[in-house]
């Protein structure tokens, strides 16, 4: 098989420059002490064949849904054995495969980029780093500071746990079939926090209502999680959401934790 057809339904866009590549994987940061790099929807092997030349710092495994993809790698790198993995990202069962921490990295599909990232969120435990690459509006709404326009639900869950990074941007012409926007290239590093310093499941209720309304001030847009009798004088709630940084979502929750 010497190429495998790009597939609308899968958000395939094959990455054809090797430069670009090259900078992707150049950004992981194995010194992290990560063993084992997961590639996801690796294609056609763009960055897998730089992956695969580091095997000195880690092991490379490949996972794709797509069977011709599977096929051709298979193909291409007859030594993977169960490292080049047949199935779907999302459904993956990590403690299967991966008993330590890990990195992730991938030319990403678009239609998929923000349910890979809640599935990196759930996997955090063991996700130390991710370089990926994203449509460039998503990635820039990952790293989007308190204030901007781009910052919301998905900046705030992220940069809970990780330092986001916004690497270098790239061109529709590196790709086969070029799409039609910009492609940006983020690296994501765990921070020192595993969990919140309030309940988690309440602060993901508190950012997503604040972020659903998120032209209303918080004393508004919260009135579904908490009561406005129950709200106290706290200047947090004279906000909207874009304003509230990490910790000010988590000192608000402690805060409504104990009104309710």
């Amino acid at each position: 098989m010497s190429t495998v057809r790009a597939k609308k339904h899968l958000g395939q866009h094959f990455l054809n420059d090797k430069s670009a590549a090259l900078r992707i994987v150049d950004a992981l940061q194995p010194e992290l002490g990560f063993k084992q790099v997961l590639e996801v929807g690796p294609g056609m092997g763009v960055l897998s064949d730089f992956l695969l030349t580091r095997e000195e710092n880690y092991q490379t495994w490949l996972i794709d849904v797509d069977e011709e993809s599977v096929g051709y790698l298979a193909n291409q790198y007859p030594n993977l054995g169960d490292r080049l993995i047949h199935g779907d990202f999302l459904a993956l069962d990590f403690s299967q495969h991966f008993p330590d921490s890990l990195a992730i990295i991938g030319n990403f599909p678009y239609n998929i980029s923000s349910q890979i990232l809640f599935k990196i969120l759930d996997e955090r435990q063991k996700v130390v780093q991710m370089v990926g690459m994203f449509q460039k509006e998503v990635a820039e709404r990952c790293v989007a500071k308190p204030g901007s326009k781009e910052y919301g639900i998905l900046s705030v869950f992220l940069q809970a746990y990780y330092e986001v990074e916004y690497l270098f941007t790239v061109k529709a012409g590196a790709f086969t079939p070029p799409p039609k926007v910009l492609s940006g290239v983020m690296r994501m590093t765990r921070n020192e926090r595993v969990t919140l310093d309030c309940d988690e499941k309440l602060f993901w209720r508190v950012v997503k209502a604040g972020f659903n309304q998120r032209r209303k001030t918080l004393r508004n847009a919260l009135s579904a999680v908490i009561p406005k009798d129950r709200m106290t004088d706290n200047p947090l709630y004279e906000l909207r959401a874009e304003r509230l940084t990490v910790s000010d979502f988590e000192n608000l929750t402690n805060e409504i934790a104990a009104a309710l």
